[in-house]
């Protein structure tokens, strides 16, 4: 916190509605901004992997410590576990595994989605800014592609960036055959919105909760498919073939307390981000079950990770009231023409700038006195969202509802009065590296949505994360049933952990910690199947 930072009260107090605020100069470049202020660039948050396919490479340490961690089981664990066998196992039920387990299943392969709490539990239901797509007569995938390249500083990889946006016209067709409604206009195009660091209005929405209209369409298609679904039911490990091939995974389910073998030709990882680990102990926008599981047995496996160095902090996290901190608020509003506004009341920063520079500024208005701070050691600047409603009266109600919502629950009416905010952990920019079917570097096993690296680089841009989960949930669903001619597997076991555990003593690296971690540190479970603690901490 600065330490000559204004207080909530008296920069209320000074607060005033305006229908002019001028930009003050900037005057740092963003490579400049970025090094001193972005929470990915503090040495003292790295360290150096020391086993595994990524060893040697930089990644934060509490990332570092999870993909270095023992397992959960041995061989042990196993013995009268009940095995089942399929064609595609989907982990996860968000929607890049709804997506995934729907193209499968309607390719004819037996499908079955294996999710950790229940079906559409997920960081896509949370998404609410909208998604991208090259739509527009103004726009073109071309432009979409420079977009989403320069946001991520170059480091994106370009086949698979080239797939997603030549993807995007046709993902929001096949939305809309799932059920899914977008605004329109009165002769109904679909209307489109610009995200920060874009070219052109590119993002199609439906109000401010894009991703829960999304889940709620590929929910109830997955319900209507042949897929089947296990609900409450976390993967633990990874199982390998002969010849180290993935063949299926150990699944806990939750309702029983016992552990499930599924052997699978392919199998897909959807298991979302890693947020509910507060990272730098920011607070986070994301789920109760985004805790990093993929990253984990991928890992161990022998896959390839890469970008384990970068995250995106959304800039608009509300900061106030403390029990709603890191709650998300859409840059959509940013999009419609809120301003951020210092304790002083100055616009600071180009709200539509990429959203790792206008989360670097918010940090260095706060770092140097310029933020605001509450008595519960919240810190924050303004999102002044009575200013937009001045400028243009209705707006929040009519595209808004979500914010409004949240303002309710906040006790602060956001037609009079600013919101506090304050940057958010938000997204996995890095991950499981995979090619533009999916697949990783281990055979048999694919990886999409969240928990896959390669698309962003090192930053994302709004509305691209609800597209890579439909078009490449689709790509790996499809390719995967492909597969279900295959010879079946000669011989399933989890001896990788042999070699895992062989690794971690050489390298002198502690055994304590188990992984997949499964649930945030908060939930206080007793153990990993410990389903009526899960039911406990519910009702308190």
């Amino acid at each position: 916190m600065g330490s000559k930072s204004i207080s909530y009260e008296q920069a209320l107090a000074d607060y005033r509605v305006e229908a002019e605020r001028p930009l003050i100069e900037q005057h740092d470049n963003k490579e400049a901004l970025l090094s001193a202020y972005h929470p990915d660039y503090r040495a003292d948050t790295m360290t150096t992997l020391k086993v595994g396919p990524n060893s040697g490479d930089q990644c934060h340490r509490q990332v570092a410590a999870s993909i270095q961690a023992d397992a959960r089981i041995d061989e042990a664990d196993l013995a009268g576990a009940s095995v089942v066998e399929t064609d595609v196992l989907v982990i996860g039920g968000g929607g890049a595994g709804c997506a995934a387990a729907l193209v499968a299943a309607v390719a004819g392969a037996r499908v079955i989605l294996a999710t950790k709490l229940r079906l559409g539990d997920s960081n896509t239901v949370m998404a609410e800014g909208g998604i991208q797509a090259s739509i527009d007569k103004n726009d073109t995938p071309q432009m979409h592609y420079d977009d989403t390249l320069a946001a991520g500083h170059g480091y994106g990889d370009r086949s698979l960036v080239a797939q997603m946006v030549m993807d995007g016209p046709d993902v929001i067709r096949w939305l809309i055959q799932q059920g899914m409604q977008f605004d329109t206009d009165e002769f109904g195009d679909l209307l489109t919105r610009r995200a920060g660091g874009t070219s052109a209005n590119r993002v199609c929405y439906y109000r401010d909760y894009t991703g829960l209209e999304m889940m709620r369409s590929l929910r109830e298609a997955v319900r209507n498919s042949d897929a089947e679904v296990w609900e409450y039911s976390p993967v633990v490990e990874l199982m390998v073939n002969e010849q180290g091939h993935c063949a299926g995974a150990v699944i806990s389910n939750l309702k029983d307390c016992s552990y499930v073998q599924v052997i699978a030709k392919s199998v897909i990882l959807a298991t979302g981000g890693i947020g509910r680990m507060h990272l730098n102990d920011f607070p986070t926008s994301n789920h109760f079950g985004a805790t990093g599981d993929g990253l984990v047995l991928a890992y161990r496996l022998g896959a390839k990770l890469r970008d384990l160095d970068s995250f995106q902090y959304h800039p608009t996290g509300l900061a106030h009231p403390h029990h709603l901190a890191g709650t998300l608020i859409t840059e959509g509003v940013r999009s419609a023409g809120t301003w951020l506004l210092n304790g002083n009341g100055e616009r600071f920063v180009d709200e539509l700038k990429p959203r790792d520079v206008v989360a670097a500024a918010i940090l260095k208005e706060c770092a140097e006195g310029r933020g605001i701070h509450t008595n519960d050691g919240a810190q924050g600047v303004w999102l002044d969202t009575p200013g937009l409603e001045l400028r243009n009266p209705g707006i929040l109600k009519q595209r808004f509802p979500k914010l409004l919502n949240l303002g309710k629950k906040a006790g602060i009416d956001p037609h009079t009065s600013p919101l506090l905010i304050y940057p958010t952990l938000h997204y996995q920019n890095g991950g499981v590296a995979i090619n533009e079917n999916g697949e990783t570097t281990v055979p048999g096993l694919y990886c999409v949505g969240e928990a896959s690296g390669g698309i962003h680089g090192k930053n994302r841009i709004m509305g691209n994360a609800l597209l890579e989960i439909i078009s490449f949930g689709r790509r790996a669903g499809a390719h995967a049933a492909e597969r279900r001619s295959l010879r079946g597997h000669k011989r399933v076991s989890i001896d990788h952990l042999s070699r895992l555990r062989r690794e971690l003593t050489i390298s002198n690296m502690p055994m304590e910690t188990k992984g997949p971690m499964l649930f945030p540190v908060c939930a206080k479970f007793d153990d990993d199947v410990d389903y009526e603690g899960l039911r406990r901490n519910r009702r308190k």
